[in-house]
């Protein structure tokens, strides 16, 4: 995978397809390929004739992945993001974020809104403002020394996610102490860019997608059907409300 430098981290990506511009970017613990390749998202993207652009954010993947839990703020992690578009010379581009992802390209869209120009904001409601309740569990862990001293099944989920990925669970645990940071409702309210919330019927840890929705200036929302956090993110009611919602914000024709 090519590499590129910002802050002082090498973090891996890689390009696929050519047209307008999609940067994909992953939820926690995941990476580029779990998140977008191995469930067709960049398959649908580029099939659709858009680039897909994916990035291994910092302490996940092929990326650097530093035990520092003051190295893994969203807006840091956003920066990222823009640096890649920066390595790869597009000046605008529609972002794809999924739970994690979705925080990132909130704080794009928020700091950068010359480079965006449309949102996904995937497996992240209102819990965008309010955060994630469950990130102690999640911490407690990834840092406990056996599966089977885990009961709560958030705990259990994500650490039997890590290992399946064979992630650095120190870096991990730095991750969630700090990327989890809400954003303030104020600055939601100031994203200008069309953002498309989408969150699984049963998913507990997004929160509602209609009333994050409502908050943004050009929001819509999408529910998609019995699906929870983990399996909605390749759904395929997911996929065809994200390429509509592209085909009017950010047409294939658009250039970078």
């Amino acid at each position: 995978m090519p590499h590129f430098t910002t802050s002082g981290l090498s973090l891996a990506y890689e390009v696929h397809g050519a047209g307008a511009p999609v940067l994909c970017v992953h939820g926690f613990a995941s990476s580029g390929k779990v998140n977008w390749i191995d469930t067709g998202w960049v398959e649908t993207l580029t099939g659709a004739g858009y680039q897909a652009i994916t990035l291994d954010n910092r302490g996940h993947g092929a990326s650097d992945k530093p035990h520092d839990p003051e190295l893994y703020y969203p807006s840091q992690m956003a920066d990222d993001a823009i640096a890649l578009l920066d390595h790869l010379g597009i000046g605008r581009a529609a972002v794809l974020g999924y739970s994690m992802g979705a925080r990132i390209a909130a704080f794009m869209a928020f700091s950068h809104p010359e480079r965006v120009a449309a949102a996904i904001f995937g497996g992240m409601g209102t819990n965008l403002i309010n955060g994630l309740t469950d990130g102690n569990d999640i911490i407690a862990g990834l840092r406990a020394p056996d599966l089977s001293d885990l009961t709560r099944p958030t705990a259990r989920q994500f650490r039997i996610f890590a290992d399946h990925t064979g992630s650095d669970r120190e870096a991990l645990a730095a991750c969630m102490e700090t990327s989890r940071q809400p954003m303030a409702r104020a600055d939601v309210r100031r994203i200008e860019v069309p953002v498309l919330v989408a969150v699984g019927e049963a998913d507990e840890m997004a929160g509602r997608p209609e009333a994050l929705a409502e908050l943004l200036p050009h929001g819509e929302a999408v529910l998609i059907p019995r699906r929870d956090h983990m399996r909605a993110t390749g759904d395929k009611v997911f996929k065809s409300a994200t390429l509509e919602f592209l085909g009017r914000t950010f047409p294939i024709a658009q250039e970078s």
